[in-house]
């Protein structure tokens, strides 16, 4: 425990870089594989079997994504940003975080059911107030008020908070083509369908947009961590 104590700091900061790799690369590895998935001339269960490797290479990434946040705020009531988490506070926001986890784990591993389907929508209807408090209080720290205390000098806190919160609504987007790939397979395994082929290719055009800006905006975290540059 006291070396735990001594080097708090120092381990966050560790598992917040392997976090961050994850979310990072795992992104680019459901990226790739998209390609195979949308692909007609594959056939239907080679196409599955890429849209299973994605899965597998994405849960990853979201376990990565899920996780950047408590580390960051445990960081930051270190460096004397959240007094909020002071005391109790910590646990219970470790806590909260713990399940939301244990809910991206949940739609993992039931993603071909119904309940899979429900608890990953239910996931994604969390996120809305997060990301809107997230953007909330980064703003109102840039102003000096909020449970976010940052002094001149420490601003790159909350702007990363604010671009954290931004590739959470782009990674509901990149969520909903995938969760949309598993109810659309479901009515190709009845038969060829041009609408839910075009469907696809549509999604997933769109989605490889999203993903382009998702890097940009993950680099951009990073940045803000690494230098600290305002």
């Amino acid at each position: 425990m006291e070396f735990l104590d001594m080097h708090e700091l120092s381990i966050l900061r560790w598992v917040h870089i392997l976090a961050m790799v994850y979310w990072l690369g795992g992104e680019w590895g459901v990226f790739q594989t998209s390609y195979h998935v949308t692909n007609p001339a594959l056939s239907l269960e080679e196409r599955k079997r890429h849209m299973e490797t994605a899965y597998r290479i994405d849960i990853l990434a979201r376990t990565g994504i899920v996780l950047l946040l408590p580390l960051g705020l445990h960081m930051g009531k270190i460096y004397g940003f959240v007094p909020l988490l002071e005391g109790a506070g910590i646990w219970w926001m470790w806590l909260f975080f713990a399940v939301w986890l244990g809910m991206t784990w949940t739609a993992f591993f039931k993603r071909e059911t119904d309940i899979g389907i429900t608890v990953t929508r239910t996931e994604e209807l969390l996120r809305y107030p997060l990301i809107l408090a997230l953007f909330l209080f980064a703003f109102m720290a840039f102003g000096g008020s909020g449970p976010i205390d940052v002094s001149a000098g420490n601003h790159w806190y909350p702007a990363k908070m604010a671009l954290y919160a931004f590739a959470l609504c782009i990674g509901l987007f990149l969520r909903l083509v995938m969760r949309r790939w598993t109810t659309r397979f479901r009515v190709l395994a009845a038969g060829p369908n041009a609408a839910e082929e075009a469907a696809l290719n549509r999604e997933i055009g769109y989605a490889r947009i999203a993903a382009y800006i998702y890097w940009i905006t993950i680099a951009s975290v990073c940045f803000l961590g690494a230098v600290k540059p305002f």
